[in-house]
């Protein structure tokens, strides 16, 4: 009888533990089915294209680039907020280098953190209230010249 208890209670416990083990360690999924738009940064040197996904709900705002080893060198993230709100965000589980770019209500560039540190929990905030937040490649606004006061154009997206 004991030996029965025992055998019963090891298979409810594999039967716990199976699936967790089966389970991935991180999330290595990529969002497949993201809107994408088209977005231009005008700088001293001319608009610069590049296309974006574009995170609108709050879960896929939470998940940003998470988890993604490589990106496109013409390709980013939108993060859009209406009404426009201050933001901040971490590089938790982020492999890549980011400029992460805060546009304000008027669309121009509010302030740019510059190849921010991978797998950090460090903040990288705006000044103030900012309608977006466009992730690049770490590098790219300052290989294009992009600075405050430069305007981001793009297509409504909420």
């Amino acid at each position: 009888m004991i030996t029965a208890i025992r055998a019963a209670g090891a298979a409810m416990v594999l039967a716990v533990i199976a699936p967790a083990a089966c389970a991935p360690a991180e999330d290595t999924s990529a969002a497949t089915t993201a809107k994408v738009v088209d977005v231009s940064i005008e700088t001293a040197s001319g608009p610069q294209a590049y296309r974006a996904e574009v995170a609108r709900t709050p879960e896929e705002q939470a998940r940003g680039l998470m988890f993604r080893q490589d990106m496109a060198q013409n390709a980013g993230m939108l993060f859009p907020y209406d009404p426009p709100r201050p933001a901040a965000f971490w590089m938790k589980n982020t492999y890549i280098p980011l400029d992460i770019i805060f546009i304000a209500p008027d669309g121009t560039i509010e302030s740019i953190h510059a190849d921010t540190l991978p797998l950090t929990t460090s903040s990288y905030a705006s000044r103030g209230a900012v309608k977006a937040v466009l992730e690049l490649n770490g590098g790219e606004a300052a290989r294009i010249g992009a600075k405050p006061g430069d305007r981001v154009v793009y297509q409504p997206v909420l």
